[in-house]
């Protein structure tokens, strides 16, 4: 059995990876293979540091959580393109798109790891967290092992214990279906700071050991996510399927148009400038200690199976 985890199961963020097992492209490849939650973040990859899961389907900077300056881990793919959180604000306190000076003195939350991205990004933006009062905390109700952290964050924000929240597609849907939530920030389309689009991207990763003893298990990895792309860009109705298999009856009947929304990001490429945005965002706010090469980051050997993608 093959072991991969993610650190956020009802979501859009890592949703191909899902639908890979669950719509059964990893057993065409040969895997029998499950995905399940593991939360947070930093947990997500000691699991994997530790020798307890074989992939992990998470932010790609958080790699260098458990393996320090890219020591002993590499991406294998991008599940998808650019940063993909949303700063959402209660709706009462009149938000406007892009104005983030909303923020001074209110309760953000932000799972561990992913709060690391927000801070950078108000700092990019001139805001001092410190000095402005932004109080960036967990998200209350957001523990244990099987809550998903953005549905936790919308309900934390509908009961008043937050302010705003930055997190992924699903919780941001749900609080502005429930009119309890306004969009400020989505980075992935364009929103915020410049550089805030390439802090990370979620991505496909192993051990360096994984891809020395086993290559062949890590490219079908690769193919089986490339085979969710199609699929799921071929037929959209699929989404609704697998969500009705792993999520909670109303996230389900949601999915299929967030999924439709985030197509167009659908590409399994790691290009060089793509993962140097990201080192220097990474060094930024301290996760990374000196500069490394595109190889010590990326299992190359892989990339001719993302241009057979496209």
């Amino acid at each position: 059995m093959i072991r991969i985890a993610v650190p956020d199961l009802v979501s859009n963020s890592y949703f191909p990876a899902i639908a890979a097992v669950e719509l059964g492209f990893f057993k065409s490849e040969g895997l029998d293979a499950s995905i399940d939650l593991l939360f947070p973040v930093p947990k997500t990859f000691a699991a994997l540091r530790d020798g307890q899961l074989d992939f992990v389907v998470g932010s790609a900077h958080a790699t260098l959580l458990a393996f320090p300056d890219w020591n002993g881990a590499k991406l294998l793919a991008a599940i998808a393109q650019h940063t993909y959180w949303f700063l959402v604000i209660r709706k009462d306190l009149n938000p406007q798109r892009g104005d983030l000076s909303i923020v001074k003195g209110l309760r953000i939350g932000a799972a561990p790891g992913v709060d690391l991205s927000l801070q950078r990004m108000l700092v990019e933006a001139g805001i001092d967290p410190a000095k402005n009062n932004v109080q960036i905390m967990p998200i209350p109700g957001a523990a244990g092992p099987n809550v998903s952290f953005g549905l936790s964050a919308a309900k934390a924000l509908e009961d008043g214990k937050l302010d705003g929240f930055w997190a992924n597609g699903m919780g941001c849907e749900v609080a502005l279906r429930h009119g309890v939530g306004t969009i400020v920030v989505d980075v992935r389309r364009g929103d915020g700071p410049p550089p805030a689009r390439h802090y990370t991207f979620p991505a496909l990763v192993t051990t360096e050991k994984r891809i020395q003893q086993e290559p062949e298990t890590a490219a079908a990895a690769i193919r089986a996510i490339i085979k969710a792309h199609k699929a799921l860009k071929q037929d959209i109705d699929l989404a609704t399927e697998v969500g009705r298999k792993r999520f909670p009856a109303a996230e389900a009947e949601l999915i299929a148009e967030l999924i439709r929304r985030d197509l167009p990001y659908y590409d399994p490429t790691i290009i060089e400038e793509k993962v140097a945005s990201m080192n220097r965002f990474a060094a930024d706010i301290g996760l990374l200690s000196a500069p490394v090469t595109y190889d010590k980051v990326v299992a190359t050997q892989f990339s001719h199976l993302w241009k057979e993608a496209v």
